[in-house]
């Protein structure tokens, strides 16, 4: 794989689960990469296996069978998870649906937490935090408690708090999942933002269809396989396909 280009491979992920003396198979075979600078979404209906395959990318479920590697690591052959964690902290920023914020902290200093943890000291860690609150016009929040901000303001933040250590990678589960049109609206252009003019690569898992046209290539997952790639190229092939399906919300 050229690194230069391809950042994650995902080659051959199988996953299942043993419940009542039964293997459940939640992912077949899934193969894609992830070219730097790329805006992915992938997409599909509830309990398609996203959130599996979320996992496994994030090191925190391996696969039964098949590999996944950023920047030419193989995720799995890191020695411990206590490796796989430092890999994360290192390269990838995490966006969930729901924030999980250190309550007894303020704004600003859930910012600074995650840059302490990397040796930052908390001078540093509060220039960037500044820094970022300012490029989202929100620094007048930084002393306020995460809970008396709007959802849409707690996801912003949560965004540029997965930018805080710099990551080539941002991963983001269903991030505009509680969040109103307006609002998700903006978080995506932020999003946007990030991958256009800081050439963060973006990955992003929903199951609704309207931010689809935020992604540089969209992967249609359907019973824990790839039903479709979509590119550039031929993202209004997509357009018709969808059209022509069933089981997707297209809220």
């Amino acid at each position: 794989m050229d690194t230069k280009n391809n950042i994650i491979r995902v080659d051959n992920v199988s996953k299942a689960y043993f419940v009542g003396g039964v293997d459940i198979p939640v992912l077949k075979n899934i193969s894609f990469e992830v070219k730097s600078g790329d805006f992915v979404i992938i997409f599909g209906p509830s309990g398609c296996g996203k959130s599996t395959l979320l996992h496994a990318l994030l090191g925190l479920e391996g696969p039964n069978t098949g590999s996944v590697t950023f920047f030419g690591e193989n995720l799995y052959n890191l020695p411990t998870e206590d490796d796989r964690s430092q890999f994360r902290k290192i390269h990838i920023g995490m966006v969930y649906q729901q924030p999980n914020w250190i309550k007894a902290l303020s704004v600003i200093d859930n910012l600074v937490f995650p840059q302490l943890l990397l040796g930052k000291t908390r001078d540093e860690g509060l220039s960037k935090a500044t820094e970022l609150l300012q490029t989202i016009e929100m620094l007048e929040w930084a002393h306020y408690m995460p809970s008396e901000l709007s959802g849409g303001q707690q996801q912003r933040i949560a965004l540029i708090r997965a930018m805080v250590t710099d990551p080539e990678v941002i991963i983001a589960d269903e991030p505009t999942g509680n969040l109103d049109f307006v609002s998700g609206q903006s978080l995506m252009k932020l999003l946007q933002e990030l991958n256009t003019k800081q050439n963060k690569t973006i990955i992003m898992v929903t199951h609704d269809l309207e931010y689809l046209k935020f992604a540089k290539t969209a992967i249609s997952i359907f019973d824990g396989q790839i039903v479709d790639i979509y590119d550039e190229k031929n993202k209004d092939r997509l357009t018709r396909d969808m059209k022509n399906k069933r089981g997707y919300e297209t809220a």
